[in-house]
């Protein structure tokens, strides 16, 4: 069993905002706060002017990136921001952090990506033929880059930009500027969410990852920029928000883990607000899987909104019983081997008052991998408690998931190699019951009654071929579209 977190690892967060009469690096730079819980290891802000597009990015949380000094030297009316976590490239590096940087001719692009390409080494490989050159392993480059040609070929960005959202495969949310628009486009399936607001006094607009990073700068939600999707903003006004359907919309495949566990509380998600949902989750599983208890508890900070609800259903009192660390997260100061078996109690610690001598329903969003909820179960035992028994609101994770999410070994996954009553006993619990499947579904109450699934059930809304999913990439034949010759790719890029 691997040693990796027991946690699906973050999507990332990107925002955009056009908004002539207001500081934007500014406004992103809060909004990016808002989003921080998608990503730790780097954060970045392009912002363009009218006449240039200048970024800065580096490793760290958005804190550790920016300062007044860098904030300053990022001034202009429309910008784009990105939290990362690596989920395609692995490679940790300032290469790979977003915004990337690129040309069209003499103008200068910015692209922030959230989400996987599973075709990008494909594509990268025939740029690279075509004499382009990477700075990065990451597949937001290739989009750039895509973009970039069908921009030079076509004359026209929105048309660039639908003719590589013909070609690109995978999951994808993003935001593009120019030195005077921003435009945002999301996959067909609309795996990852993308929202559009209204600025304050019909100042501009902006986009976010979720609906808590307009809220932080007072933007109003407008609509989601639905699944197939371009929209360019190139003014403040209702006729200067373009939307177009670049693409022909498939099934709906929101990705079903962005209620479990990724999204903010607060959040409204395909009109179902996130805490609503995870409330929900609770209480289907309290009817599902009851048990005699003297106390609720749940893992923070996912799981406390479905404890909640499992104990408003089961008229078992909830308590504060795990208090977190809020102040930790990712950190280039890596423990030593000792301290990395006791990692667990850096972010979070049992309150011994509220769980001793006490019979606990412990309720968390997930367990991948079962060192976490091992650790868990191990430290609360150690705080006194009497019984443990584990409720999680997600069916089992048993299939690994190829569209932004780090669970691409299947090996890894403790639900794909042990039963229920194993992995109870591996992580130490007096029982385990996770929420079923239909039962979690009919939690979903938003504008689609479908979503993407496959890391419980195993079908996959974008198909992934036996060699995408040995490197997440497509390794297939040459198509139909590329050129036979360069005509000049290598002057834009």
């Amino acid at each position: 069993m691997s040693c990796r977190a027991d946690k699906p690892e973050e999507a990332c967060g990107i925002m955009g905002i056009y908004a002539p009469n207001d500081d934007v690096s500014r406004l992103t730079y809060f909004g990016l706060h808002a989003l921080q819980h998608r990503g730790q290891e780097s954060a970045g802000i392009a912002v363009g002017d009218g006449s240039s597009v200048v970024a800065v990015k580096d490793m760290g949380l958005v804190t550790q990136v920016f300062d007044e000094s860098a904030l300053s030297a990022l001034t202009g009316f429309v910008s784009i921001g990105h939290t990362r976590y690596d989920t395609s490239g692995g490679h940790n590096s300032w290469e790979a952090a977003q915004p990337h940087l690129s040309t069209i001719t003499d103008e200068m692009i910015a692209l922030a990506h959230n989400g996987t390409l599973i075709n990008s080494l494909f594509l990268r490989r025939s740029l690279i033929e075509l004499g382009v050159t990477f700075r990065s392993s990451a597949d937001s480059e290739v989009a750039a880059k895509l973009i970039g040609y069908f921009t030079q070929e076509s004359h026209h960005m929105r048309e660039g930009i639908r003719r590589t959202m013909e070609l690109i495969e995978g999951a994808y949310a993003m935001v593009l500027i120019t030195q005077d628009a921003l435009y945002a486009f999301r996959d067909p399936h609309g795996v990852r969410p993308l929202v559009i607001g209204r600025m304050p006094d019909n100042r501009g607009w902006a986009v976010a990852s979720e609906t808590c990073g307009l809220d932080i700068i007072g933007a109003e939600y407008y609509r989601d920029v639905e699944p197939g999707e371009v929209i360019r903003i190139k003014g403040t006004g209702d006729k200067d928000l373009i939307i177009e359907q670049a693409v022909p919309a498939q099934k709906h495949a929101l990705c079903i883990f962005e209620y479990v566990y990724f999204a903010r509380p607060d959040s409204v998600i395909d009109g179902l607000n996130v805490y609503q949902a995870r409330d929900a989750m609770g209480r289907r599983l309290a009817k599902e899987a009851p048990v005699e208890a003297d106390t609720v508890i749940g893992v923070p900070d996912s799981g406390v909104p479905s404890a909640i609800g499992y104990a408003g259903a089961s008229g078992i009192p909830y308590m504060e019983g795990i208090v977190k660390n809020r102040y930790v997260g990712r950190t280039f100061i890596q423990p030593t081997q000792t301290l990395r078996e006791r990692g667990i109690r850096l972010k979070l610690n049992p309150l011994s008052s509220s769980i001793a001598g006490k019979r606990l329903v412990v309720v968390d969003d997930s367990i991948v991998r079962g060192s976490t909820s091992r650790q868990l179960i191990t430290m609360l035992r150690e705080a006194g408690a009497s019984e443990i028994h584990m409720r999680v609101v997600s069916p089992p994770v048993s299939w690994p998931c190829f569209y932004g999410i780090d669970t691409q070994a299947q090996d890894d996954l403790i639900s794909a190699t042990m039963s229920v009553e194993e992995i109870a006993e591996h992580i130490g619990a007096d029982s385990l019951a996770y929420i079923s499947y239909e039962g979690l579904l009919s939690c979903m109450t938003g504008r689609h009654s479908s979503h993407c699934t496959a890391c419980f059930s195993g079908s996959y809304p974008i198909m992934v071929s036996e060699k995408q999913q040995e490197a997440s990439f497509c390794d297939s034949m040459q198509p139909q579209w590329w050129p036979q010759e360069s005509r000049g790719m290598n002057a834009l890029f």
